[in-house]
């Protein structure tokens, strides 16, 4: 069942009025926009068999001629989506790690905790990110890619804070991080680490930094 919001959005792109005197450049976006959202709502919350183009436009009250507008298939729909909520996370996690100061061990910690609480927030984040991108081939290259930039992310940072670490040192630390944040917001997302998040993040920094 869609939500109230998702009614509302439905039938203000249902409505013949709704795009008049919208330039087209900002017509196609809204639309993009609006299918993006349906997409991450029925994908969410039903997975890979609940996302075809005719749910995803009868979910935002769009003719099925403007999904082709914007995508060429679901698959590419649902990269959107990646890229979207990934963005999201990245933000979440800059806007954490800046108020948390210059301190290493503070910044760490602060980083682990955001993607916890924000994959967490709204499951259907962590279905998008990390619970389905094992299964779901377009997922998992999306991830992939993200890992490689996280990957670089980290380096950058620990360089930028302990400039005189050495190089292979710190590509053998990048390497491991990345890849144990990855399961670590899997078992959390699965429940199998408690529900007391700053104990978890507590744990997991002792290890990173030991």
């Amino acid at each position: 069942m869609s939500s109230p919001g998702a009614n509302s959005s439905a039938n203000s792109a249902a409505n013949p009025t709704r795009w008049a005197g919208v330039p087209l450049t900002d017509r196609r976006a809204e639309r993009r926009a609006l299918l993006v959202d349906a997409a991450l709502r029925l994908f969410g919350d039903g997975g890979e068999a609940a996302l075809s183009v005719r749910s995803v436009s009868r979910e935002c009250g769009l003719n099925t001629r403007y999904f082709y507008e914007s995508f060429a298939d679901t698959d590419d729909l649902l990269g959107a989506v990646y890229d979207r909520v990934s963005s999201e996370l990245a933000v979440a996690v800059e806007d954490a790690m800046a108020k948390a100061g210059d301190s290493l061990r503070a910044r760490t910690r602060a980083g682990i905790a955001a993607v916890l609480h924000f994959s967490s927030a709204d499951p259907r984040r962590g279905r998008v990110l990390f619970t389905d991108a094992r299964a779901n081939r377009v997922l998992a290259a999306r991830r992939a890619a993200t890992q490689d930039l996280l990957r670089e992310g980290v380096l950058t940072e620990g360089w930028r804070l302990q400039p005189d670490t050495d190089p292979v040192v710190a590509m053998v630390g990048a390497a491991m991080y990345t890849g144990a944040m990855a399961e670590l917001a899997q078992q959390w997302l699965a429940g199998h680490l408690g529900d007391d998040l700053d104990t978890v993040v507590d744990y997991a920094l002792q290890f990173v930094l030991r």
